[in-house]
């Protein structure tokens, strides 16, 4: 098909356009959800066909709590995608999760309320998808090996924690997040992005790149500050995506993500 790829790519703060992709074109996928956050860019790298859909929309319009995750999610699943790769920025927790570095979260807690969709099974079928391990391990082993070649500061393990936002955490909940669930890294966008993708099958890898320490560490976190140090990061960001893009195998033979529903649905 033409309209048609093989890995989504959903671009987080910083990361609006597929500039690495040849041959791009740009599709409207109609969706039972309503409009995803834009158009779907389809594009090749390497012979490997990527969708690209930017999270907050071009020119960063649509807040954390506003995106429509179902539409995104349904729209990648309907053009064939089977792996999804989503960077994001997010803040630091932990002293040694420094500015700069970029984490390979494990785990996950949803700190978000009820504003937001978490599922494709709103009634009529009950679904409950296992999240006891909530990322593709085989694609997570792709991306710590390429992040250790190109040699940047990684964080191979972590829990994010994600917050329903748009606005910043107070002082007590940044030290309670810390101290108590003692996560690791925090942001926004995460859920229920990474649920949807389950219910649908996909397998899916968050990148997550540290932006700022949170208020625990006494210095108040602003959007200038955030978006500078995102700036710097962009292109780290990028050159992992065209590396992991030209390396993850078409066929999925190391994960059970393919066999989600299995015993899934009620």
């Amino acid at each position: 098909m033409e309209n048609s790829a093989d890995i989504g790519i959903i671009g987080g703060t910083g990361i609006y356009d597929p500039e690495l992709f040849s041959a791009k074109r740009e599709v409207k996928v109609h969706t039972p959800y309503g409009e995803a956050s834009d158009l779907v860019t389809i594009g090749e790298y390497s012979g490997v066909k990527a969708a690209f859909v930017p999270r907050h929309g071009r020119g960063h319009r649509i807040p954390p709590h506003m995106i429509n995750n179902r539409a995104n999610i349904w729209a990648l699943q309907q053009l064939g995608v089977k792996r999804i790769i989503a960077p994001s920025a997010v803040g630091s927790l932990k002293e040694a999760f420094k500015p700069g570095d970029i984490s390979i979260p494990d785990q996950f807690v949803d700190f978000t309320k009820n504003r937001r969709h978490y599922t494709f099974y709103d009634g009529g079928q009950v679904c409950h998808v296992s999240l006891a391990d909530p990322f593709c391990p085989e694609l997570r082993d792709i991306a710590i090996d390429k992040i250790k070649k190109l040699k940047y500061s990684l964080h191979s393990e972590g829990i994010y924690i994600c917050i329903e936002g748009p606005r910043f955490s107070t002082r007590a909940e940044s030290r309670f997040f810390r101290d108590v669930i003692k996560a690791d890294i925090i942001g926004m966008t995460l859920v229920p992005e990474v649920n949807l993708a389950r219910e649908a099958e996909i397998c899916y890898l968050s990148i997550a790149t540290i932006t700022d320490y949170d208020v625990w560490a006494n210095h108040p976190v602003t959007s200038a500050e955030i978006i500078d140090t995102l700036a710097k990061n962009v292109e780290k960001t990028k050159k992992l995506i065209a590396e992991l893009v030209a390396t993850i195998p078409a066929e999925r033979n190391k994960c059970t993500c393919s066999k989600t529903l299995e015993g899934a649905l009620v």
